[in-house]
């Protein structure tokens, strides 16, 4: 499994738009053969977590380079984002604990 972690701090004055092309976004990489989960999280201090998972290197690289996806990545840079970074990672272990509740 690949997982990327892209951190972002958003420009206030495209928050609007951002929010469309992220929703847009979410729509597209489910349809990327691979694709398992996304989710994004925003921090008390404004900085936000997207968590992206693909089973494979090639639904992966299939996402980085969709035509859409790069339009948006442009966007991101030029007026979206005062900053960024974007770590890819292979799955090294993978662990569940579904918290099931126990009888007392």
């Amino acid at each position: 499994m690949i997982v990327t972690v892209f951190r972002s701090r958003l420009n206030p004055e495209h928050q609007t738009e951002y929010m469309e092309w992220a929703s847009r976004m979410g729509v597209l990489a489910k349809e990327i053969p691979g694709y398992v989960s996304h989710k994004g999280f925003t921090a008390q201090d404004g900085e936000r977590v997207t968590i992206v998972e693909f089973e494979t290197q090639e639904g992966m690289r299939a996402w980085a380079t969709h035509p859409e996806h790069v339009a948006a990545k442009k966007l991101g840079r030029s007026r979206f984002f005062s900053e960024y970074s974007v770590k890819v990672c292979h799955l090294q272990r993978d662990s569940v604990f579904s918290g099931a509740s126990h009888s007392a």
